[in-house]
């Protein structure tokens, strides 16, 4: 017996074969935004943790990834879906997890998106005062960017990595440039190799310091979410996957080290407290001259929003997901005709966006600490959770499914990677307060990890709900595309 109506024609599909593997690690690496990382995370690991082992702290989190995308690539051979993680965990641990990580992915990559909008106006205020000699309110400036972002967001998505590619290339080669500045002019200590010794990770407090490089990888496991809009997502998913954590690993590394060389290992993190975000613009001042340092502080800016644009289209097409399935209103399972962009889920996170700026700017929140650092650490905690789930839901699904892959691809790779993601949870949740810059016993410390908790809870009710109720909906949780035809043969 029917019990669902078959979707209009547009509502079933993203726009397929518009992307290749460099435009999804555009998406990918914009996600992770180099520079934020290199002038706003690096700095900051190495003020908060007074540790110097951050560059060899990267390598090792790209190696735990790098293991961990074997399993992640091979899965994702067996099913292209917008969904990714949702997906993937329902069809590894079942429909209640999956809706319950549908339920943290949504608050994750808000969180994300929204609080980079904090970190943009904070950024270019300054640089509209020196040029121009006015000083709007941050949140003007935030509200010209997210009506950029918004506007793209509903335009074909070879459009977005058209321009996330242009902005992407100009932010990597000045990083390269700073880099290159501060290995030939080093410090006192000389040209020390002592920040990549793994010796340099045997030290109290370095769980802080890998939390913290996993949150320069934020982003890398988006390049299954543009499968279905992917040529050749059999290869185009794992070819960008394993390009963007080896470009990611490689890029942090050599930057964190490259300043660690310019300074002198035992004086960077003095040199960070200090100099704080501004770390690389008075090194870069020093040896290369203010017009380099003026054009590197505009690309910053450009920068957050590359990213802003990376993590709207990864939030809007897990909306797509989730309504093309019925888990949420049919609506958002609906593409806009000419983009074959997912409208409704576009516009869902652009007001979500815009309620938060309006809120943080009426409330008078520092959008810079309040809003991007607690967003971006609230973000960064549950993609790793998400991560985290996913690696288990991949030993489970090969397990149940061997579906022709190798023995190394189901098991040898993915539970050594699950074993280290949940060491780096644990760590995450024991030096929350670090992240935060909070004193231990703040309440925000756990309230904020606590709310994936919650939201995983009302996830798992929802599903019983659609279980008891909804039947051929249920049936249909994580079958992608497929989803209209289960429910119409429920």
């Amino acid at each position: 017996m029917r019990t669902a109506t078959r979707p209009d024609p547009i509502s079933g599909a993203l726009a397929a074969d518009r992307l290749g593997a460099p435009s999804v690690v555009y998406f990918v690496l914009s996600a992770a935004a180099p520079l934020t990382v290199v002038a706003g995370v690096v700095t900051t690991a190495y003020a908060v943790t007074g540790i110097t082992g951050l560059p060899i702290a990267f390598v090792v989190v790209g190696i735990v990834l790098a293991v961990f995308s074997v399993g992640y690539v091979a899965m994702a051979r067996h099913m292209a879906n917008a969904g990714a993680f949702y997906t993937y965990i329902t069809r590894g641990l079942g429909r209640p997890a999956g809706i319950a990580s549908a339920w943290m992915a949504l608050l994750a990559y808000n969180a994300l998106q929204v609080g980079l909008y904090g970190a943009f106006g904070a950024a270019t205020t300054p640089l509209l005062e020196q040029w121009l000699g006015v000083t709007p309110p941050w949140w003007v400036v935030s509200l010209a960017a997210w009506a950029l972002v918004a506007a793209l967001g509903v335009m074909r998505v070879d459009v977005n990595g058209r321009l996330l590619g242009v902005l992407l290339t100009a932010e990597v080669a000045v990083i390269l440039l700073f880099d290159f500045a501060d290995l030939i002019n080093p410090g006192p200590s000389g040209f020390s190799m002592a920040a990549l010794s793994p010796n340099a990770l045997f030290e109290p407090g370095v769980g802080a310091l890998l939390v913290i490089a996993t949150l320069g990888f934020v982003g890398f496991e988006s390049s299954v979410v543009f499968s279905e809009e992917s040529r050749e997502p059999r290869r185009t998913v794992p070819l960008a996957t394993y390009s963007a954590v080896a470009i990611i690993a490689g890029l942090y590394a050599l930057s964190s080290w490259a300043m660690t060389v310019a300074t002198g290992p035992a004086n960077v993190v003095a040199t960070a407290q200090r100099d704080q975000a501004d770390t690389i613009f008075v090194l870069a001042a020093q040896h290369l001259g203010g017009t380099v340092v003026d054009i590197a502080r505009v690309l910053f800016a450009t920068s957050v929003i590359a990213a802003m644009i990376s993590f709207h289209n990864t939030t809007a097409r897990y909306f797509f997901a989730l309504g093309r399935e019925r888990v949420l209103p049919a609506v958002f399972g609906r593409t806009r005709a000419r983009s074959g962009a997912p409208k409704a889920g576009s516009i869902a996170q652009s007001v979500f966006g815009l309620v938060v700026i309006v809120l943080y700017a009426a409330l008078g929140l520092d959008p810079l600490v309040q809003l991007f650092f607690y967003g971006g650490s609230f973000g960064g905690f549950g993609v790793l959770l998400l991560i985290f789930v996913t690696s288990i839901a991949i030993v489970a699904f090969f397990r149940r499914e061997p579906s022709g892959e190798t023995f190394a691809r189901r098991l040898v790779a993915p539970v050594p990677a699950a074993i280290a993601l949940a060491v780096m949870v644990w760590l995450a949740l024991v030096n929350f307060p670090t992240l935060l810059g909070v004193p231990e016993d703040d309440p925000i410390a756990w309230i904020l990890p606590a709310i994936y908790g919650v939201a995983a809870v009302v996830g798992v009710v929802w599903a019983l709900v659609l279980r008891a109720g909804q039947p051929a909906i249920y049936a249909a949780v994580g079958k992608g595309a497929k989803a209209a035809t289960v429910q119409d043969t429920a």
